[in-house]
């Protein structure tokens, strides 16, 4: 547990001094009225009518939360359709040459698509798709890089009310086989490749790999993003003649229970198994509306720029499904943020004119480390609010982002929420609150959350505990909505909640001051969080003890500048095994088997690891080595000569 002195003597310095939002920004808020958190507190759960009405329902919904427990029924009663809510109905409301999509490209190349357009594309990929025999409730697979086919497969799938697995493009073959095994997906829409740093990258044969593993067979669907005349198997179909073929066919969108699958995400836990966390269509959509909304002040007439890859939750949340439910315009950009210059995004910025930017802190360290030379030399004055999102950031990193991005006044929205709360949980709202450098902000209106201790008690301000959510919301995950308990299964340690009627423990160590507000410290479990990418350590683990000549190997976060957490691998070579060559091998397992970001970043050599009497390895330890710390109470090691050997061993490789 988070609780020492020095990690809280540590959050509390974390915190800068508080900022106001400026007047102007307030004047123009979508939320603004100081009073929304004590109405949503009085009127809870029925207060979840506000982002209700932000969407479209087929059939009204009887009650705002059905029942007083799990299973926890939001809008229950209630049918929608989620492609129809982020297309159709602007479309009907006279918008439809309004740009929905504006997609730039690694290698300079760039699509627009209007809200007809996006319409017509998905309408005609999801007769296509019927047309292959994806039915209703089918799981279908989508493994693209950030390219418009991306989003109009996954509102295709909506359409017709099959759920959508989006598998990272950087995955590999073996982790995209798991996924598609777990979900049971027998349909894969894939491309030929993709292009990093202006190199191709063959996706097909990655993607043919994972097909070849599998019990099922697999239709698959291959879009031409490079050109090459990548040969199609029999079986395969061409996403281009698909679509060309069902020209001008339109698809009546699937009325969905408000408490049926959208979609399927997977997300790692502390076993190394990715467990697949799947969201509600009338619940996730109205969470994910009313955030955008109220958090991110996203407006119709906005571009708005969300930089996550669609492989993850929050490009599922807050690139595609918030902002189109809301009717704006949404960028999507499929390069790095240094390529071809390090000023690609701040020219991006410009040319676009946007007005909300969203990005991770591991990005606006990259920034800051390349100087504000770069941004200087654009026009960023579009900008009306900047946000955070994927882990927490320090009150340096916040100012030079509002000062050199924001020109020192558009307001810093640091965000904290998971895959499994599917939007926004904790943050400050721009147009009521004041913003702290360093600390997320207050539950959003309507969210219950407590910092507490091992017993379930609230912890005193300035005080470290375990971050729980007290109150179910519109975004959780199915699991949790049926009591299946997942969640707490994955927990290694987790707090007695035995007092509180319903509760969920975020797996996060956090503080609380006296205003309410949250600051994070980090996860409790064994999860690295690498430049805002979620892995276990267990299954890098796997992957580095797989390599012949490996005789043990564990895994830990350590310090990284940019990254925030870099991987650790402590590796306990076999007799006669030569470093060099294992060093290599190391790194070439963990991209095959998982992703080049999974990759260590330190290779520690030793001819062994520090364990416990009984046998278990200490990884409190090898952590404290990685951030040259102190080591604490180490009575309980068998072997306490290890120490100075691994620290040694650190040195020589740093």
């Amino acid at each position: 547990m988070p609780s020492e002195d020095s990690v809280e003597r540590s959050a509390r310095a974390a915190v800068g001094e508080a900022v106001d939002p400026p007047p102007s920004f307030v004047e123009q808020a979508n939320v603004s009225d100081p009073g929304v958190y004590e109405a949503f507190a009085e009127d809870w759960p029925d207060c979840w009518d506000r982002a209700a009405d932000l969407l479209s329902w087929t059939e009204p919904y009887d009650a705002v939360l059905g029942g007083a427990g799990p299973p926890f029924r939001w809008f229950d009663g209630g049918r929608l359709n989620a492609s129809y809510n982020c297309l159709d109905r602007h479309v009907e409301n006279g918008r439809k040459n309004q740009v929905a999509l504006t997609w730039e490209g690694r290698l300079g190349e760039s699509r627009t698509y209007s809200y007809l357009e996006l319409y017509r594309e998905v309408n005609e990929f999801a007769a296509a798709l019927r047309d292959i025999g994806v039915e209703e409730d089918d799981v279908v697979t989508l493994y693209l890089p950030m390219i418009p086919e991306l989003p109009v497969a996954m509102l295709a799938c909506a359409r017709i009310g099959a759920p959508h697995s989006v598998v990272f493009a950087g995955f590999s073959a073996d982790a995209l086989a798991e996924r598609m095994d777990d979900a049971d997906s027998a349909y894969l829409v894939t491309c030929d490749g993709y292009y990093r740093r202006g190199a191709p990258v063959h996706q097909k044969s990655k993607a043919d790999n994972a097909a070849i593993g599998l019990d099922q067979d697999v239709t698959t669907v291959v879009v031409d993003r490079l050109g090459d005349g990548t040969p199609l198997a029999e079986g395969e179909h061409d996403y281009e003649q698909l679509v060309a073929t069902h020209r001008g066919e339109t698809v009546e969108p699937v009325a969905r229970d408000a408490t049926d699958q959208l979609f399927l995400i997977y997300t790692s836990g502390t076993t190394g198994e990715p467990t697949g966390v799947r969201h509600t269509t009338g619940g996730y959509l109205a969470h994910v509306a009313w955030t955008a909304h109220a958090v991110l002040d996203i407006k119709p007439e906005d571009t708005y720029w969300c930089s996550a890859d669609i492989g993850w939750i929050t490009g599922h949340s807050y690139t595609v499904y918030g902002p189109l439910a809301l009717g704006t315009t949404t960028m999507l950009y499929e390069g790095t943020p240094d390529h071809p210059e390090k000023d690609r995004v701040w020219e991006l910025i410009e040319r676009n004119a946007v007005d909300v930017f969203y990005t991770a802190p591991t990005a606006i360290r990259a920034f800051m480390k390349w100087g504000e030379k770069h941004p200087d030399r654009h026009d960023l004055s579009s900008l009306r609010l900047l946000g955070t999102v994927g882990e927490p950031i320090n009150p340096r990193a916040w100012n030079w982002y509002r000062d050199h991005i924001g020109n020192g006044e558009c307001p810093v929205v640091d965000t904290w929420w998971q895959t499994e709360t599917g939007g926004v949980m904790i943050s400050t709202l721009p147009g009521v609150d004041r913003m702290k450098p360093g600390a997320a902000g207050r539950p959003l209106p309507g969210i219950g959350a407590d910092v507490v201790d091992g017993e379930g008690e609230p912890v005193d301000p300035g005080e470290s505990g375990y971050l729980v959510v007290t109150d179910p919301w519109p975004g959780m995950p199915l699991s949790m909505v049926h009591d299946e308990d997942w969640f707490a299964a994955r927990e290694p340690t987790r707090p007695s909640l035995d007092d509180y009627d319903w509760a969920y423990f975020t797996e996060d160590g956090a503080t609380v001051d006296e205003d309410g507000y949250v600051t994070l410290l980090g996860r409790v479990d064994d999860v690295l969080n690498v430049s805002g990418h979620r892995f276990a350590t267990m299954e890098i683990e796997s992957a580095v003890a797989d390599v012949t000549g490996v005789a043990e190997a564990a895994v830990v976060a350590g310090p990284h500048e940019l990254k925030g957490e870099a991987v650790y691998a402590y590796v306990s070579p076999a007799e006669g095994a030569s470093e060099a060559a294992l060093r290599e091998q190391v790194h070439e397992a963990v991209e095959s088997a998982i992703s080049p970001i999974a990759v260590p970043d330190v290779v520690v050599f030793t001819p062994d690891l520090p364990k416990t009497r009984s046998g278990k390895v200490m990884r409190r330890l090898l952590e404290s080595v990685a951030h040259d710390e102190d080591l604490g109470d180490t009575s309980a090691l068998r072997n306490p000569e290890v120490v100075g050997e691994l620290e040694s061993a650190l040195d020589d490789e740093e």
